[in-house]
């Protein structure tokens, strides 16, 4: 009896350049870009805690032409994720039922991106509130 070959499919370099992948592919750099600016938020924190001189370092970082077009492309990747996220969220979760009815998916969605921006809002409130 010889042993059977395993069966090893070409696959072309390029795969998730086509349709059904790219938006799959988008959609995972843009978790890379989250990730990204949660190290941001991290490397600020860390300044804090290391001092005055440490945080201003930073801040004058922030201020920087390439931090600023930094954050510009992290605002469209976090733009486009929540986005996305949004879209999949009701096709993931079990289907709820309201009086006996199946709620629409698109409900879901624009619950989910209706929230999201009434909490942006309210951060941006608070944070204009506290500011000296």
């Amino acid at each position: 009896m010889t042993n059977p070959r395993a069966y090893n499919r070409r696959i072309e370099p390029l795969w998730w350049v086509r349709s059904p992948y790219l938006a799959y592919t988008l959609r995972e750099a843009t978790g890379v870009a989250v990730a990204a600016y949660a190290v941001v938020l991290l490397a600020g924190l860390i300044s804090l805690a290391s001092g005055k001189h440490a945080y201003n370092v930073w801040l004058n970082f922030l201020k920087s032409p390439w931090s600023l077009a930094l954050h510009v492309i992290f605002l469209i990747s976090m733009i486009a994720h929540v986005w996305t996220w949004f879209r999949i969220m009701p096709k993931t979760m079990p289907r709820l039922v309201l009086g006996g009815r199946v709620l629409p998916q698109t409900w879901i969605t624009t619950a989910g991106l209706a929230t999201a921006a009434a909490t942006f809002i309210v951060i941006l409130v608070v944070a204009e509130w506290l500011q000296p």
